[in-house]
């Protein structure tokens, strides 16, 4: 009875958080990218992975859940996005025995180059210029037990637009509960999975360079001022795109050949309306040769308007010599009108 009163209590945590219909302050956050998702294994589950765990990609989801990698790894996804706009997200961790897991990685975006215009030269003035946005962290994450853990994530970010830059510090935060809850036999971290995170708490970005000093005349209509003031415009500061996801992941089906694992994440951010997001996996292990994954899910669901939908993918890890693997995994996203989005990742353990 206290098992359904507690699993009873988090689904409605759940359906209260996405019950308002209020959309908060839409598209009023700077370094949209961070709200891209990282690897192809979330994306194709819908990005539902705050509660999953034992995967490198956690580090952008949730760092606690990289305290359950088994050994070191390295993971890198290429991401071609909307209007080529290309995204490349790469991570390394070390596991320390007694000390926990440490990791680092690194985010860029890059979006192509663009024709300079002007007010005289609409079509074009010749020139053309960059934009990239860049993010760099550092993760630590450990078991407290076996069905506790927490991660943090110290990162640093920076956006370029031709000759204007801004910068920001930023704090990813997570915990995961491995619960006996639904567990065959009752054993803890055999059962239902609780995480939590919140992601990009940190300082404000502004934006600054030499394009943003121009001559001005402070009094255009009077004679006999200085008419080539050198001026500078201040742009104003603008928040991160915070993020506060809460989950649940559950393996309704364990045996010695094949796992299916399903999850839902409840999400709040600090520029959009909340949604939920679904997935589940099927992965299948060969003996002495790999594993087989299938993947599937749906995100922004509850959200009015949203672009998203439905997200599908697989994967399969080889087993090598000495203990080392290697890890391809593939994703697809809908984006409504935007057309579909593709993720690649390559991983690697050791």
């Amino acid at each position: 009875m206290k098992k359904t009163i507690v699993f009873l209590s988090c689904i409605l945590l759940v359906i209260t958080m996405v019950s308002a219909e209020e959309i908060n302050r839409v598209g009023s956050t700077s370094a949209s990218f961070l709200e891209i998702g990282m690897g192809s294994a979330p994306s194709a589950m819908g990005e539902a992975y705050v509660a999953m765990s034992g995967d490198l990609s956690s580090v952008y989801w949730n760092p606690a859940g990289v305290a359950y990698l088994e050994k070191s790894a390295f993971t890198m996804m290429y991401q071609p996005w909307l209007v080529d706009i290309n995204t490349l997200f790469a991570s390394g961790a070390v596991v320390v025995p007694t000390i926990g897991t440490i990791a680092i990685s690194m985010t860029q975006v890059g979006y192509g180059e663009m024709l300079v215009t002007n007010l005289a030269n609409q079509d074009g003035t010749g020139e053309f210029f960059t934009a990239n946005d860049f993010a760099v962290g550092l993760t630590y994450a450990r078991k407290i037990a076996n069905w506790f853990s927490f991660g943090a994530t110290a990162k640093m970010i920076n956006s370029q637009i031709w000759h204007e830059s801004a910068s920001a510090f930023a704090m990813d935060l997570g915990v995961i509960v491995k619960t006996q809850f639904f567990a065959p036999g009752g054993e803890k971290g055999k059962g239902l999975d609780i995480g939590m995170s919140i992601s990009n708490y940190g300082t404000r970005m502004q934006y600054d360079g030499i394009d943003l000093i121009q001559p001005i005349d402070i009094s255009i209509d009077e004679t006999g001022n200085y008419g080539d003031v050198i001026g500078q415009y201040r742009t104003n500061e603008w928040e991160l795109p915070l993020m506060f996801r809460i989950g649940l992941s559950y393996s309704p089906i364990q045996t010695s050949f094949q796992t299916l694992t399903l999850a839902v994440d409840a999400l709040h951010p600090n520029n959009n309306a909340e949604s939920i997001n679904l997935g589940g996996q099927w992965a299948l292990r060969v003996a002495n040769s790999g594993k087989f994954y299938i993947r599937g899910g749906y995100k922004a669901l509850f959200m009015k308007e949203s672009q998203f939908g439905l997200t599908a993918g697989g994967g399969v890890e080889l087993f090598m010599m000495g203990n080392r693997s290697v890890i391809v995994d593939y994703a697809f996203k809908e984006a409504g009108i935007m057309g579909r989005t593709h993720a690649y990742t390559l991983g690697l353990t050791f």
